[in-house]
Parts: structure tokens; C-alpha cells; sequence
């Protein structure tokens, strides 16, 4: 029987960005995800179902949001008689100069349109924060410090606008620094724009990622570029605790 979601109440966290953010971390984790009655995924086609972690070949790939919203509930934030709903928004290998996050780009209109099913689902649903990751193909395709600032700006305070939610928490984290120490010269400039960004739009906050391992360091494979498994889950405690610190000091 299909569930209406209509019924439920949701708090809704806004997974976007590219490929860190929809998540490519393989390897062991010490705490794995056990899917519960509490927290959902919507998917790009706008379908829900309980969130978990996904099996591609003979791996299990992780996201952030998963122990982000483990956090979440735990700590108190989902008020009894709600749920947590995250829009899977992000896109692997996608950003701002191949014109895919721009404000007038699809994946921006995408992200926008589940924002909005997902508030008329419920008169009580209601926006929790704003989780990014992104930066990576900007920087392979050079985007300039001052480039990747203003289109990240406009992009936060465009779906903060749109929603009527000038105090959304916005949280955005460092690459892996497996890739990044390799190619410095084309990553500093979009890591500086982003921490940037988190310093200057308010109710937001930069992730640092030292020590977390990429899929080569745990595999030994050749992907550099995204975090591992355990890592994900450590990348979510780490957007939780940003979160706390926006919260704190509102």
C-alpha cells in the first residue's frame, strides 16, 4: 500500500552538491547506518522512502546525512511526532562554471522544486538546514576565488529568499585532503571562496576535514577524490557540530 506522506511532519534537510555530498564513500565504518522509522530520503524524482545506505556492486556507500541525522535526533532537535526528511539533491561531477548550480541552472531549479514538494506535502513541514558539499569540478575547471564566491553567495541567499528563511543554517565542508594537498594550486582558490562565503552570509559554518580518508587510503584504490566510508559518517559529525554552533548562537 502507498504511503501518504502528507500525514507525516517534517523537518527537511537540504543534501546538495556533487559527488561528497551524494555520497561515494566505500570501506568499512565502525558505526553503520541502521535504517529506522524516523528518517527519509526524497529522491531527484521526487519519490520518498526510508533513508539507508545504498549497494553498488559489492560495496555499501555511505552519505553524511545519514550521521547527520542520527545526530540530529538524538540530540534533541526532532521534536516528538516528527521526522526527518532529506532531499537527495546532489549530483555527482557538477557545479557552478559547467552551469549546472547556477540560480537559473537545472540542478538549482531541481534542488528548489523539491524543496517546495516537499513543504505542501505538510502545512507543518519546515526547513532544518542546508547541507553542501561542492567545489571540486569548479576547481578542476579553474574557477577563480572571487568567481566561485559570487555564485555561491547568490546561490545561498537565493534559496534562503525563495523559502522566506533568512536564518536557514548553510554548512558547506573542505575536499578530501588526499586530493586536495595533490592539487593545491587549483583547489585553494574555491576552498578560500568557500570559507568565505560561510563567514560572510551569516547563520553559516566551514567544515574542516583534516584526518578523514579518501576511498584510496582505505581500498587502495585510485580514488583520491572522495571520502570513505567511515569517513562520510565522521564528515556528518562534523556538519552536526557546525550545526550546533549555528544554532548556539542565534
Amino acid at each position: 500500500m502507498l504511503r501518504d506522506f502528507s500525514l507525516e511532519k517534517f523537518d527537511i534537510i537540504i543534501q546538495a552538491g556533487q559527488s561528497n555530498s551524494e555520497g561515494c564513500g566505500i570501506g568499512n565504518a565502525t558505526v553503520p547506518f541502521v535504517q529506522g522509522p524516523d528518517i527519509f530520503y526524497m529522491e531527484n524524482d521526487l519519490s520518498i522512502c526510508t533513508a539507508h545506505e545504498y549497494v553498488s556492486g559489492n560495496y555499501i556507500i555511505a552519505n553524511f546525512s545519514l550521521s547527520f541525522s542520527r545526530r540530529y535526533m538524538s540530540s534533541g532537535f526532532l521534536e516528538p511526532g516528527r521526522k526527518i526528511l532529506i532531499l537527495r539533491a546532489a549530483v555527482g561531477g557538477t557545479g557552478f562554471r559547467d552551469k549546472r548550480w547556477g540560480i537559473n541552472d537545472d540542478l538549482y531549479l531541481k534542488m528548489v522544486e523539491m524543496t517546495k514538494t516537499a513543504l505542501e506535502l505538510n502545512p507543518q513541514n519546515r526547513l532544518a538546514a542546508l547541507l553542501w558539499h561542492q567545489g571540486e569540478t569548479d576547481a578542476i575547471l579553474n574557477a577563480g576565488r572571487q568567481e566561485h564566491y559570487d555564485n555561491l553567495t547568490q546561490m545561498v541567499n537565493s534559496v534562503r529568499n525563495t523559502f522566506n528563511c533568512p536564518d536557514l543554517p548553510f554548512i558547506a565542508g573542505d575536499f578530501v585532503s588526499h586530493w586536495k594537498n595533490d592539487n593545491l594550486a587549483i583547489c585553494i582558490p574555491v576552498v578560500e571562496a568557500i570559507k568565505d562565503v560561510c563567514a560572510s552570509v551569516g547563520y553559516a559554518a566551514f567544515v574542516e576535514t583534516d584526518g578523514l580518508t579518501s576511498n584510496a587510503q582505505v581500498i587502495n584504490n585510485d580514488d583520491t577524490i572522495h571520502f570513505s566510508r567511515e569517513a562520510q559518517y565522521q564528515l556528518g559529525d562534523r556538519y552536526f557540530d557546525a550545526f550546533v554552533r549555528i544554532k548556539n548562537a542565534k
